[in-house]
């Protein structure tokens, strides 16, 4: 190697390395080595004296240095930067402008005019024929978003790469179009496949989205399990409240049996018999209005062939089935699954009868909680009174 081509190869990593804004992930060193190097194989091939060859791995050095001022026209910049740098190094002034005419000719829409502007065009361009291509173009992709250019998605990503691969570029130098347009049309075919794959992906999601606002199945079946749902929740709140009168109308008359009740037999304490009784009443009815209150009321639990097959008979409530074979049911069920109004008219009476059910319970837990709150506040005036009057 040169000595120019040392030092510059130096210079440049220098730079790169020091002054280049890390957002970009594409147009870097590695980009750059990458050029030198497929440089370097055309030249190989060509077999061309350093001489001729000097000039073209500089600008393959050089190309990209005009980066570390901004990238709108970089290769002005870069064109800048390498006269001036070489231009110290004491390089001769046509040397120079060949080697700045060569970074210009790596412009995108350049069309080379010589055989050293198609050698570092193709260079420039050989990264298209590499294995690691769509990662490569990916970095670049997210280089443009990062520093505010573009923002593609990857279906328009894919689609840009294609009609750059397909229609725009061209390989111009015998060595690149015998070792590298074969893989650069492998990896055109990868991004076909990759775009006819997110296509046909798109288009799933799309009719999935559409006949999911369209139908309005998941509408029905939400309605119905949050309505169910609610409906239990409602139940079970009945059950609670009725367990609490349970529990406290028992501990009352537990008491009122060991502590108050045995007073009564001493004439002395007749007084209390008005007082107790009304007390202890109250407590038994509404033990017994709670214990109506939850219950449960069990159907027949049979059905026959003609319910089914006239929908009479709801199969999705334990209380219409219970005395049932399990081969009689399981016709049963794979008769409702094959009918959708079945099933929905199933769901309704389920919702009906529920409704019933929690109309009954909240009906009695209503009374039993006003008996109660009645007979005891009696109960406490009562006894009040005929402590009052009679107990001194």
């Amino acid at each position: 190697m040169s000595d120019i081509i040392e030092k510059t190869k130096s210079f440049v990593t220098g730079l790169l390395t020091s002054k280049l804004d890390p957002n970009y992930l594409y147009h870097n060193l590695t980009h750059t080595r990458r050029v030198v190097k497929s440089t370097k194989e055309i030249l190989d091939s060509l077999n061309l004296g350093d001489k001729e060859a000097e000039p073209l791995i500089l600008a393959a050095w050089l190309h990209d240095t005009g980066y570390t001022q901004g990238g709108e026209d970089h290769e002005e910049k870069s064109v800048a930067i390498a006269g001036e740098f070489l231009e110290k190094q004491g390089y001769d002034k046509e040397g120079i402008q060949e080697i700045g005419s060569l970074i210009l000719a790596t412009k995108r829409d350049h069309i080379p005019t010589n055989l050293k502007e198609e050698i570092i065009r193709d260079a420039d361009a050989s990264h298209f024929a590499q294995n690691s291509y769509l990662e490569t173009c990916e970095l670049l992709r997210e280089e443009l978003a990062l520093l505010g250019i573009a923002k593609y998605s990857q279906k328009n990503w894919i689609k840009t790469n294609i009609m750059l691969l397909g229609n725009e570029h061209g390989y111009y130098t015998d060595y690149a179009k015998e070792h590298w347009q074969p893989g650069k049309d492998k990896n055109l075919k990868r991004l076909n496949k990759e775009y006819k794959s997110i296509k046909t992906i798109a288009k799933k999601e799309a009719l999935k989205a559409k006949f999911k606002s369209e139908s309005p199945d998941r509408g029905i079946q939400t309605l119905f399990r949050v309505t169910l749902k609610n409906h239990l929740t409602l139940s079970n709140i009945a059950d609670t409240k009725a367990n609490i009168l349970l529990s406290v109308n028992a501990i009352i008359i537990s008491m009122a049996l060991s502590n108050l009740i045995p007073k009564l037999d001493n004439p002395s304490n007749n007084y209390l018999i008005i007082p107790t009784v009304i007390f202890v009443f109250s407590s038994v009815v509404s033990m017994i209005l709670a214990v109506l209150a939850t219950r449960p009321n069990v159907t027949s639990g049979e059905f026959s062939k003609e319910d089914v097959a006239n929908k009479k008979v709801n199969l999705l409530f334990f209380g219409n089935f219970h005395k049932m074979k399990l081969s009689e049911y399981e016709w049963a069920i794979s008769e409702l699954v094959k009918d959708k109004d079945y099933i929905y008219s199933s769901l309704t009476k389920d919702l009906y009868y529920l409704g019933l059910v929690l109309n009954r319970k909240y009906k009695i837990l209503r009374w039993t909680y006003t008996i109660f709150m009645i007979g005891t506040v009696i109960s406490v005036i009562a006894f009040a009174v005929s402590f009052q009057l009679i107990g001194k």
